[in-house]
């Protein structure tokens, strides 16, 4: 090859490269700003098009090369670090995550109804996160319409399925500390009053008039479901496009929020964890009662589960300030 072929070859790479790189900083740029794409496409000189399917195709890739390494499928030693973490920093046993729903707003979709209308009065779709004690996703679905409930969108989820199937490699039972006489207990996950009472998963008493037990227990439930709290109002101050109205298809919503949350387990370090759990350590001296959401019909075996963690008051089980939280 001669020596004008080979720099021509070398000015060809550069170029692709260049645009490559180009098209990962309109993404970085477009999440991390919130700026529209009009404004972002004017700011490279670039076609209102091109500049919306570059960023398609950059939330396509971090799905496809990230997905595996930095949101990986549960496993049963994964569920087991987790639940140690939540014993560790939040004094919450047997803990498999803390689990809400986030809704994020959209541009009303052409000839869509009232499917992504909800409570809030606005066009969304519905981000169902759960989270570990260090503020990483580990499970999450995207995608749901707006005006279903966190509890329909738990129910009609893989998560939820594989739950109730037990197919999810979820460790075995294993007693509370200070409750051995108790027998042994599942793993659970704890969401607010809008999830469902189940073996596997905990919700708080509502209401005002409880126990001081309950009390206790609501508290120490509320303690470790702030942290699915917290991680949404992070996700939102590192990605501010999703404080905007996101003006695409919801298909392409939906990859784009699914790259965020891969990006946020990538960026999120052991120093940042430190951080946010003394951060919110303050915030949790201070927690809302717990709304009535109404009837829930749950089974006698999810009343028991949910009764055995009244060890919350145990020596072994209690935390020094809890009394005084209640």
């Amino acid at each position: 090859m001669s020596k004008r072929k080979q720099e021509g070859c070398r000015d060809l790479r550069q170029c692709f490269a260049s645009k490559k790189k180009r098209r990962k900083e309109k993404e970085a740029q477009y999440m991390a700003s919130g700026d529209s794409l009009v404004c972002l496409a004017y700011s490279y000189r670039l076609g209102h098009t091109t500049d919306r399917n570059s960023v398609h195709m950059v939330c396509a890739a971090i799905e496809k090369t990230m997905m595996e390494r930095f949101l990986p499928r549960p496993t049963q030693e994964i569920w087991e670090e987790v639940a140690q973490g939540f014993w560790e920093k939040w004094n919450f046993p047997n803990c498999l995550g803390a689990i809400d729903g986030k809704h994020v707003t959209i541009q009303a979709p052409a000839l869509s109804g009232s499917q992504y209308f909800n409570y809030k009065k606005i066009f969304s779709i519905v981000l169902l996160a759960l989270v570990d004690s260090n503020y990483r996703f580990r499970v999450i679905q995207v995608g749901d319409f707006g005006r279903t409930s966190d509890g329909g969108v738990y129910a009609g989820s893989a998560l939820g399925r594989g739950m109730e199937n037990k197919t999810l490699h979820v460790p075995p039972s294993t007693s509370l500390p200070g409750a051995a006489l108790l027998g042994d207990v599942p793993h659970v996950m704890v969401g607010d009053a809008a999830f469902p009472l189940k073996p596997y998963l905990m919700r708080p008493y509502p209401g005002h008039h409880l126990t001081h037990n309950k009390r206790i227990f609501n508290y120490r439930i509320s303690r470790a479901k702030m942290v699915v709290e917290n991680i949404f109002g992070i996700l939102s101050s590192w990605w501010k496009i999703l404080h905007r109205r996101i003006n695409l298809h919801p298909q392409n919503v939906d990859t784009l929020v699914l790259a965020a949350c891969i990006l946020h387990n990538f960026l999120l370090s052991p120093r940042a964890n430190v951080r946010l759990l003394e951060e919110a350590e303050q915030q949790g001296r201070n927690l809302p009662a717990v709304r009535n959401m109404g009837g829930n019909r749950a089974s006698r075996e999810a009343c028991n589960v949910r009764e055995i963690f009244y060890t919350f008051n145990s020596p072994q089980g209690s935390v020094s300030w809890q009394d005084r939280m209640v």
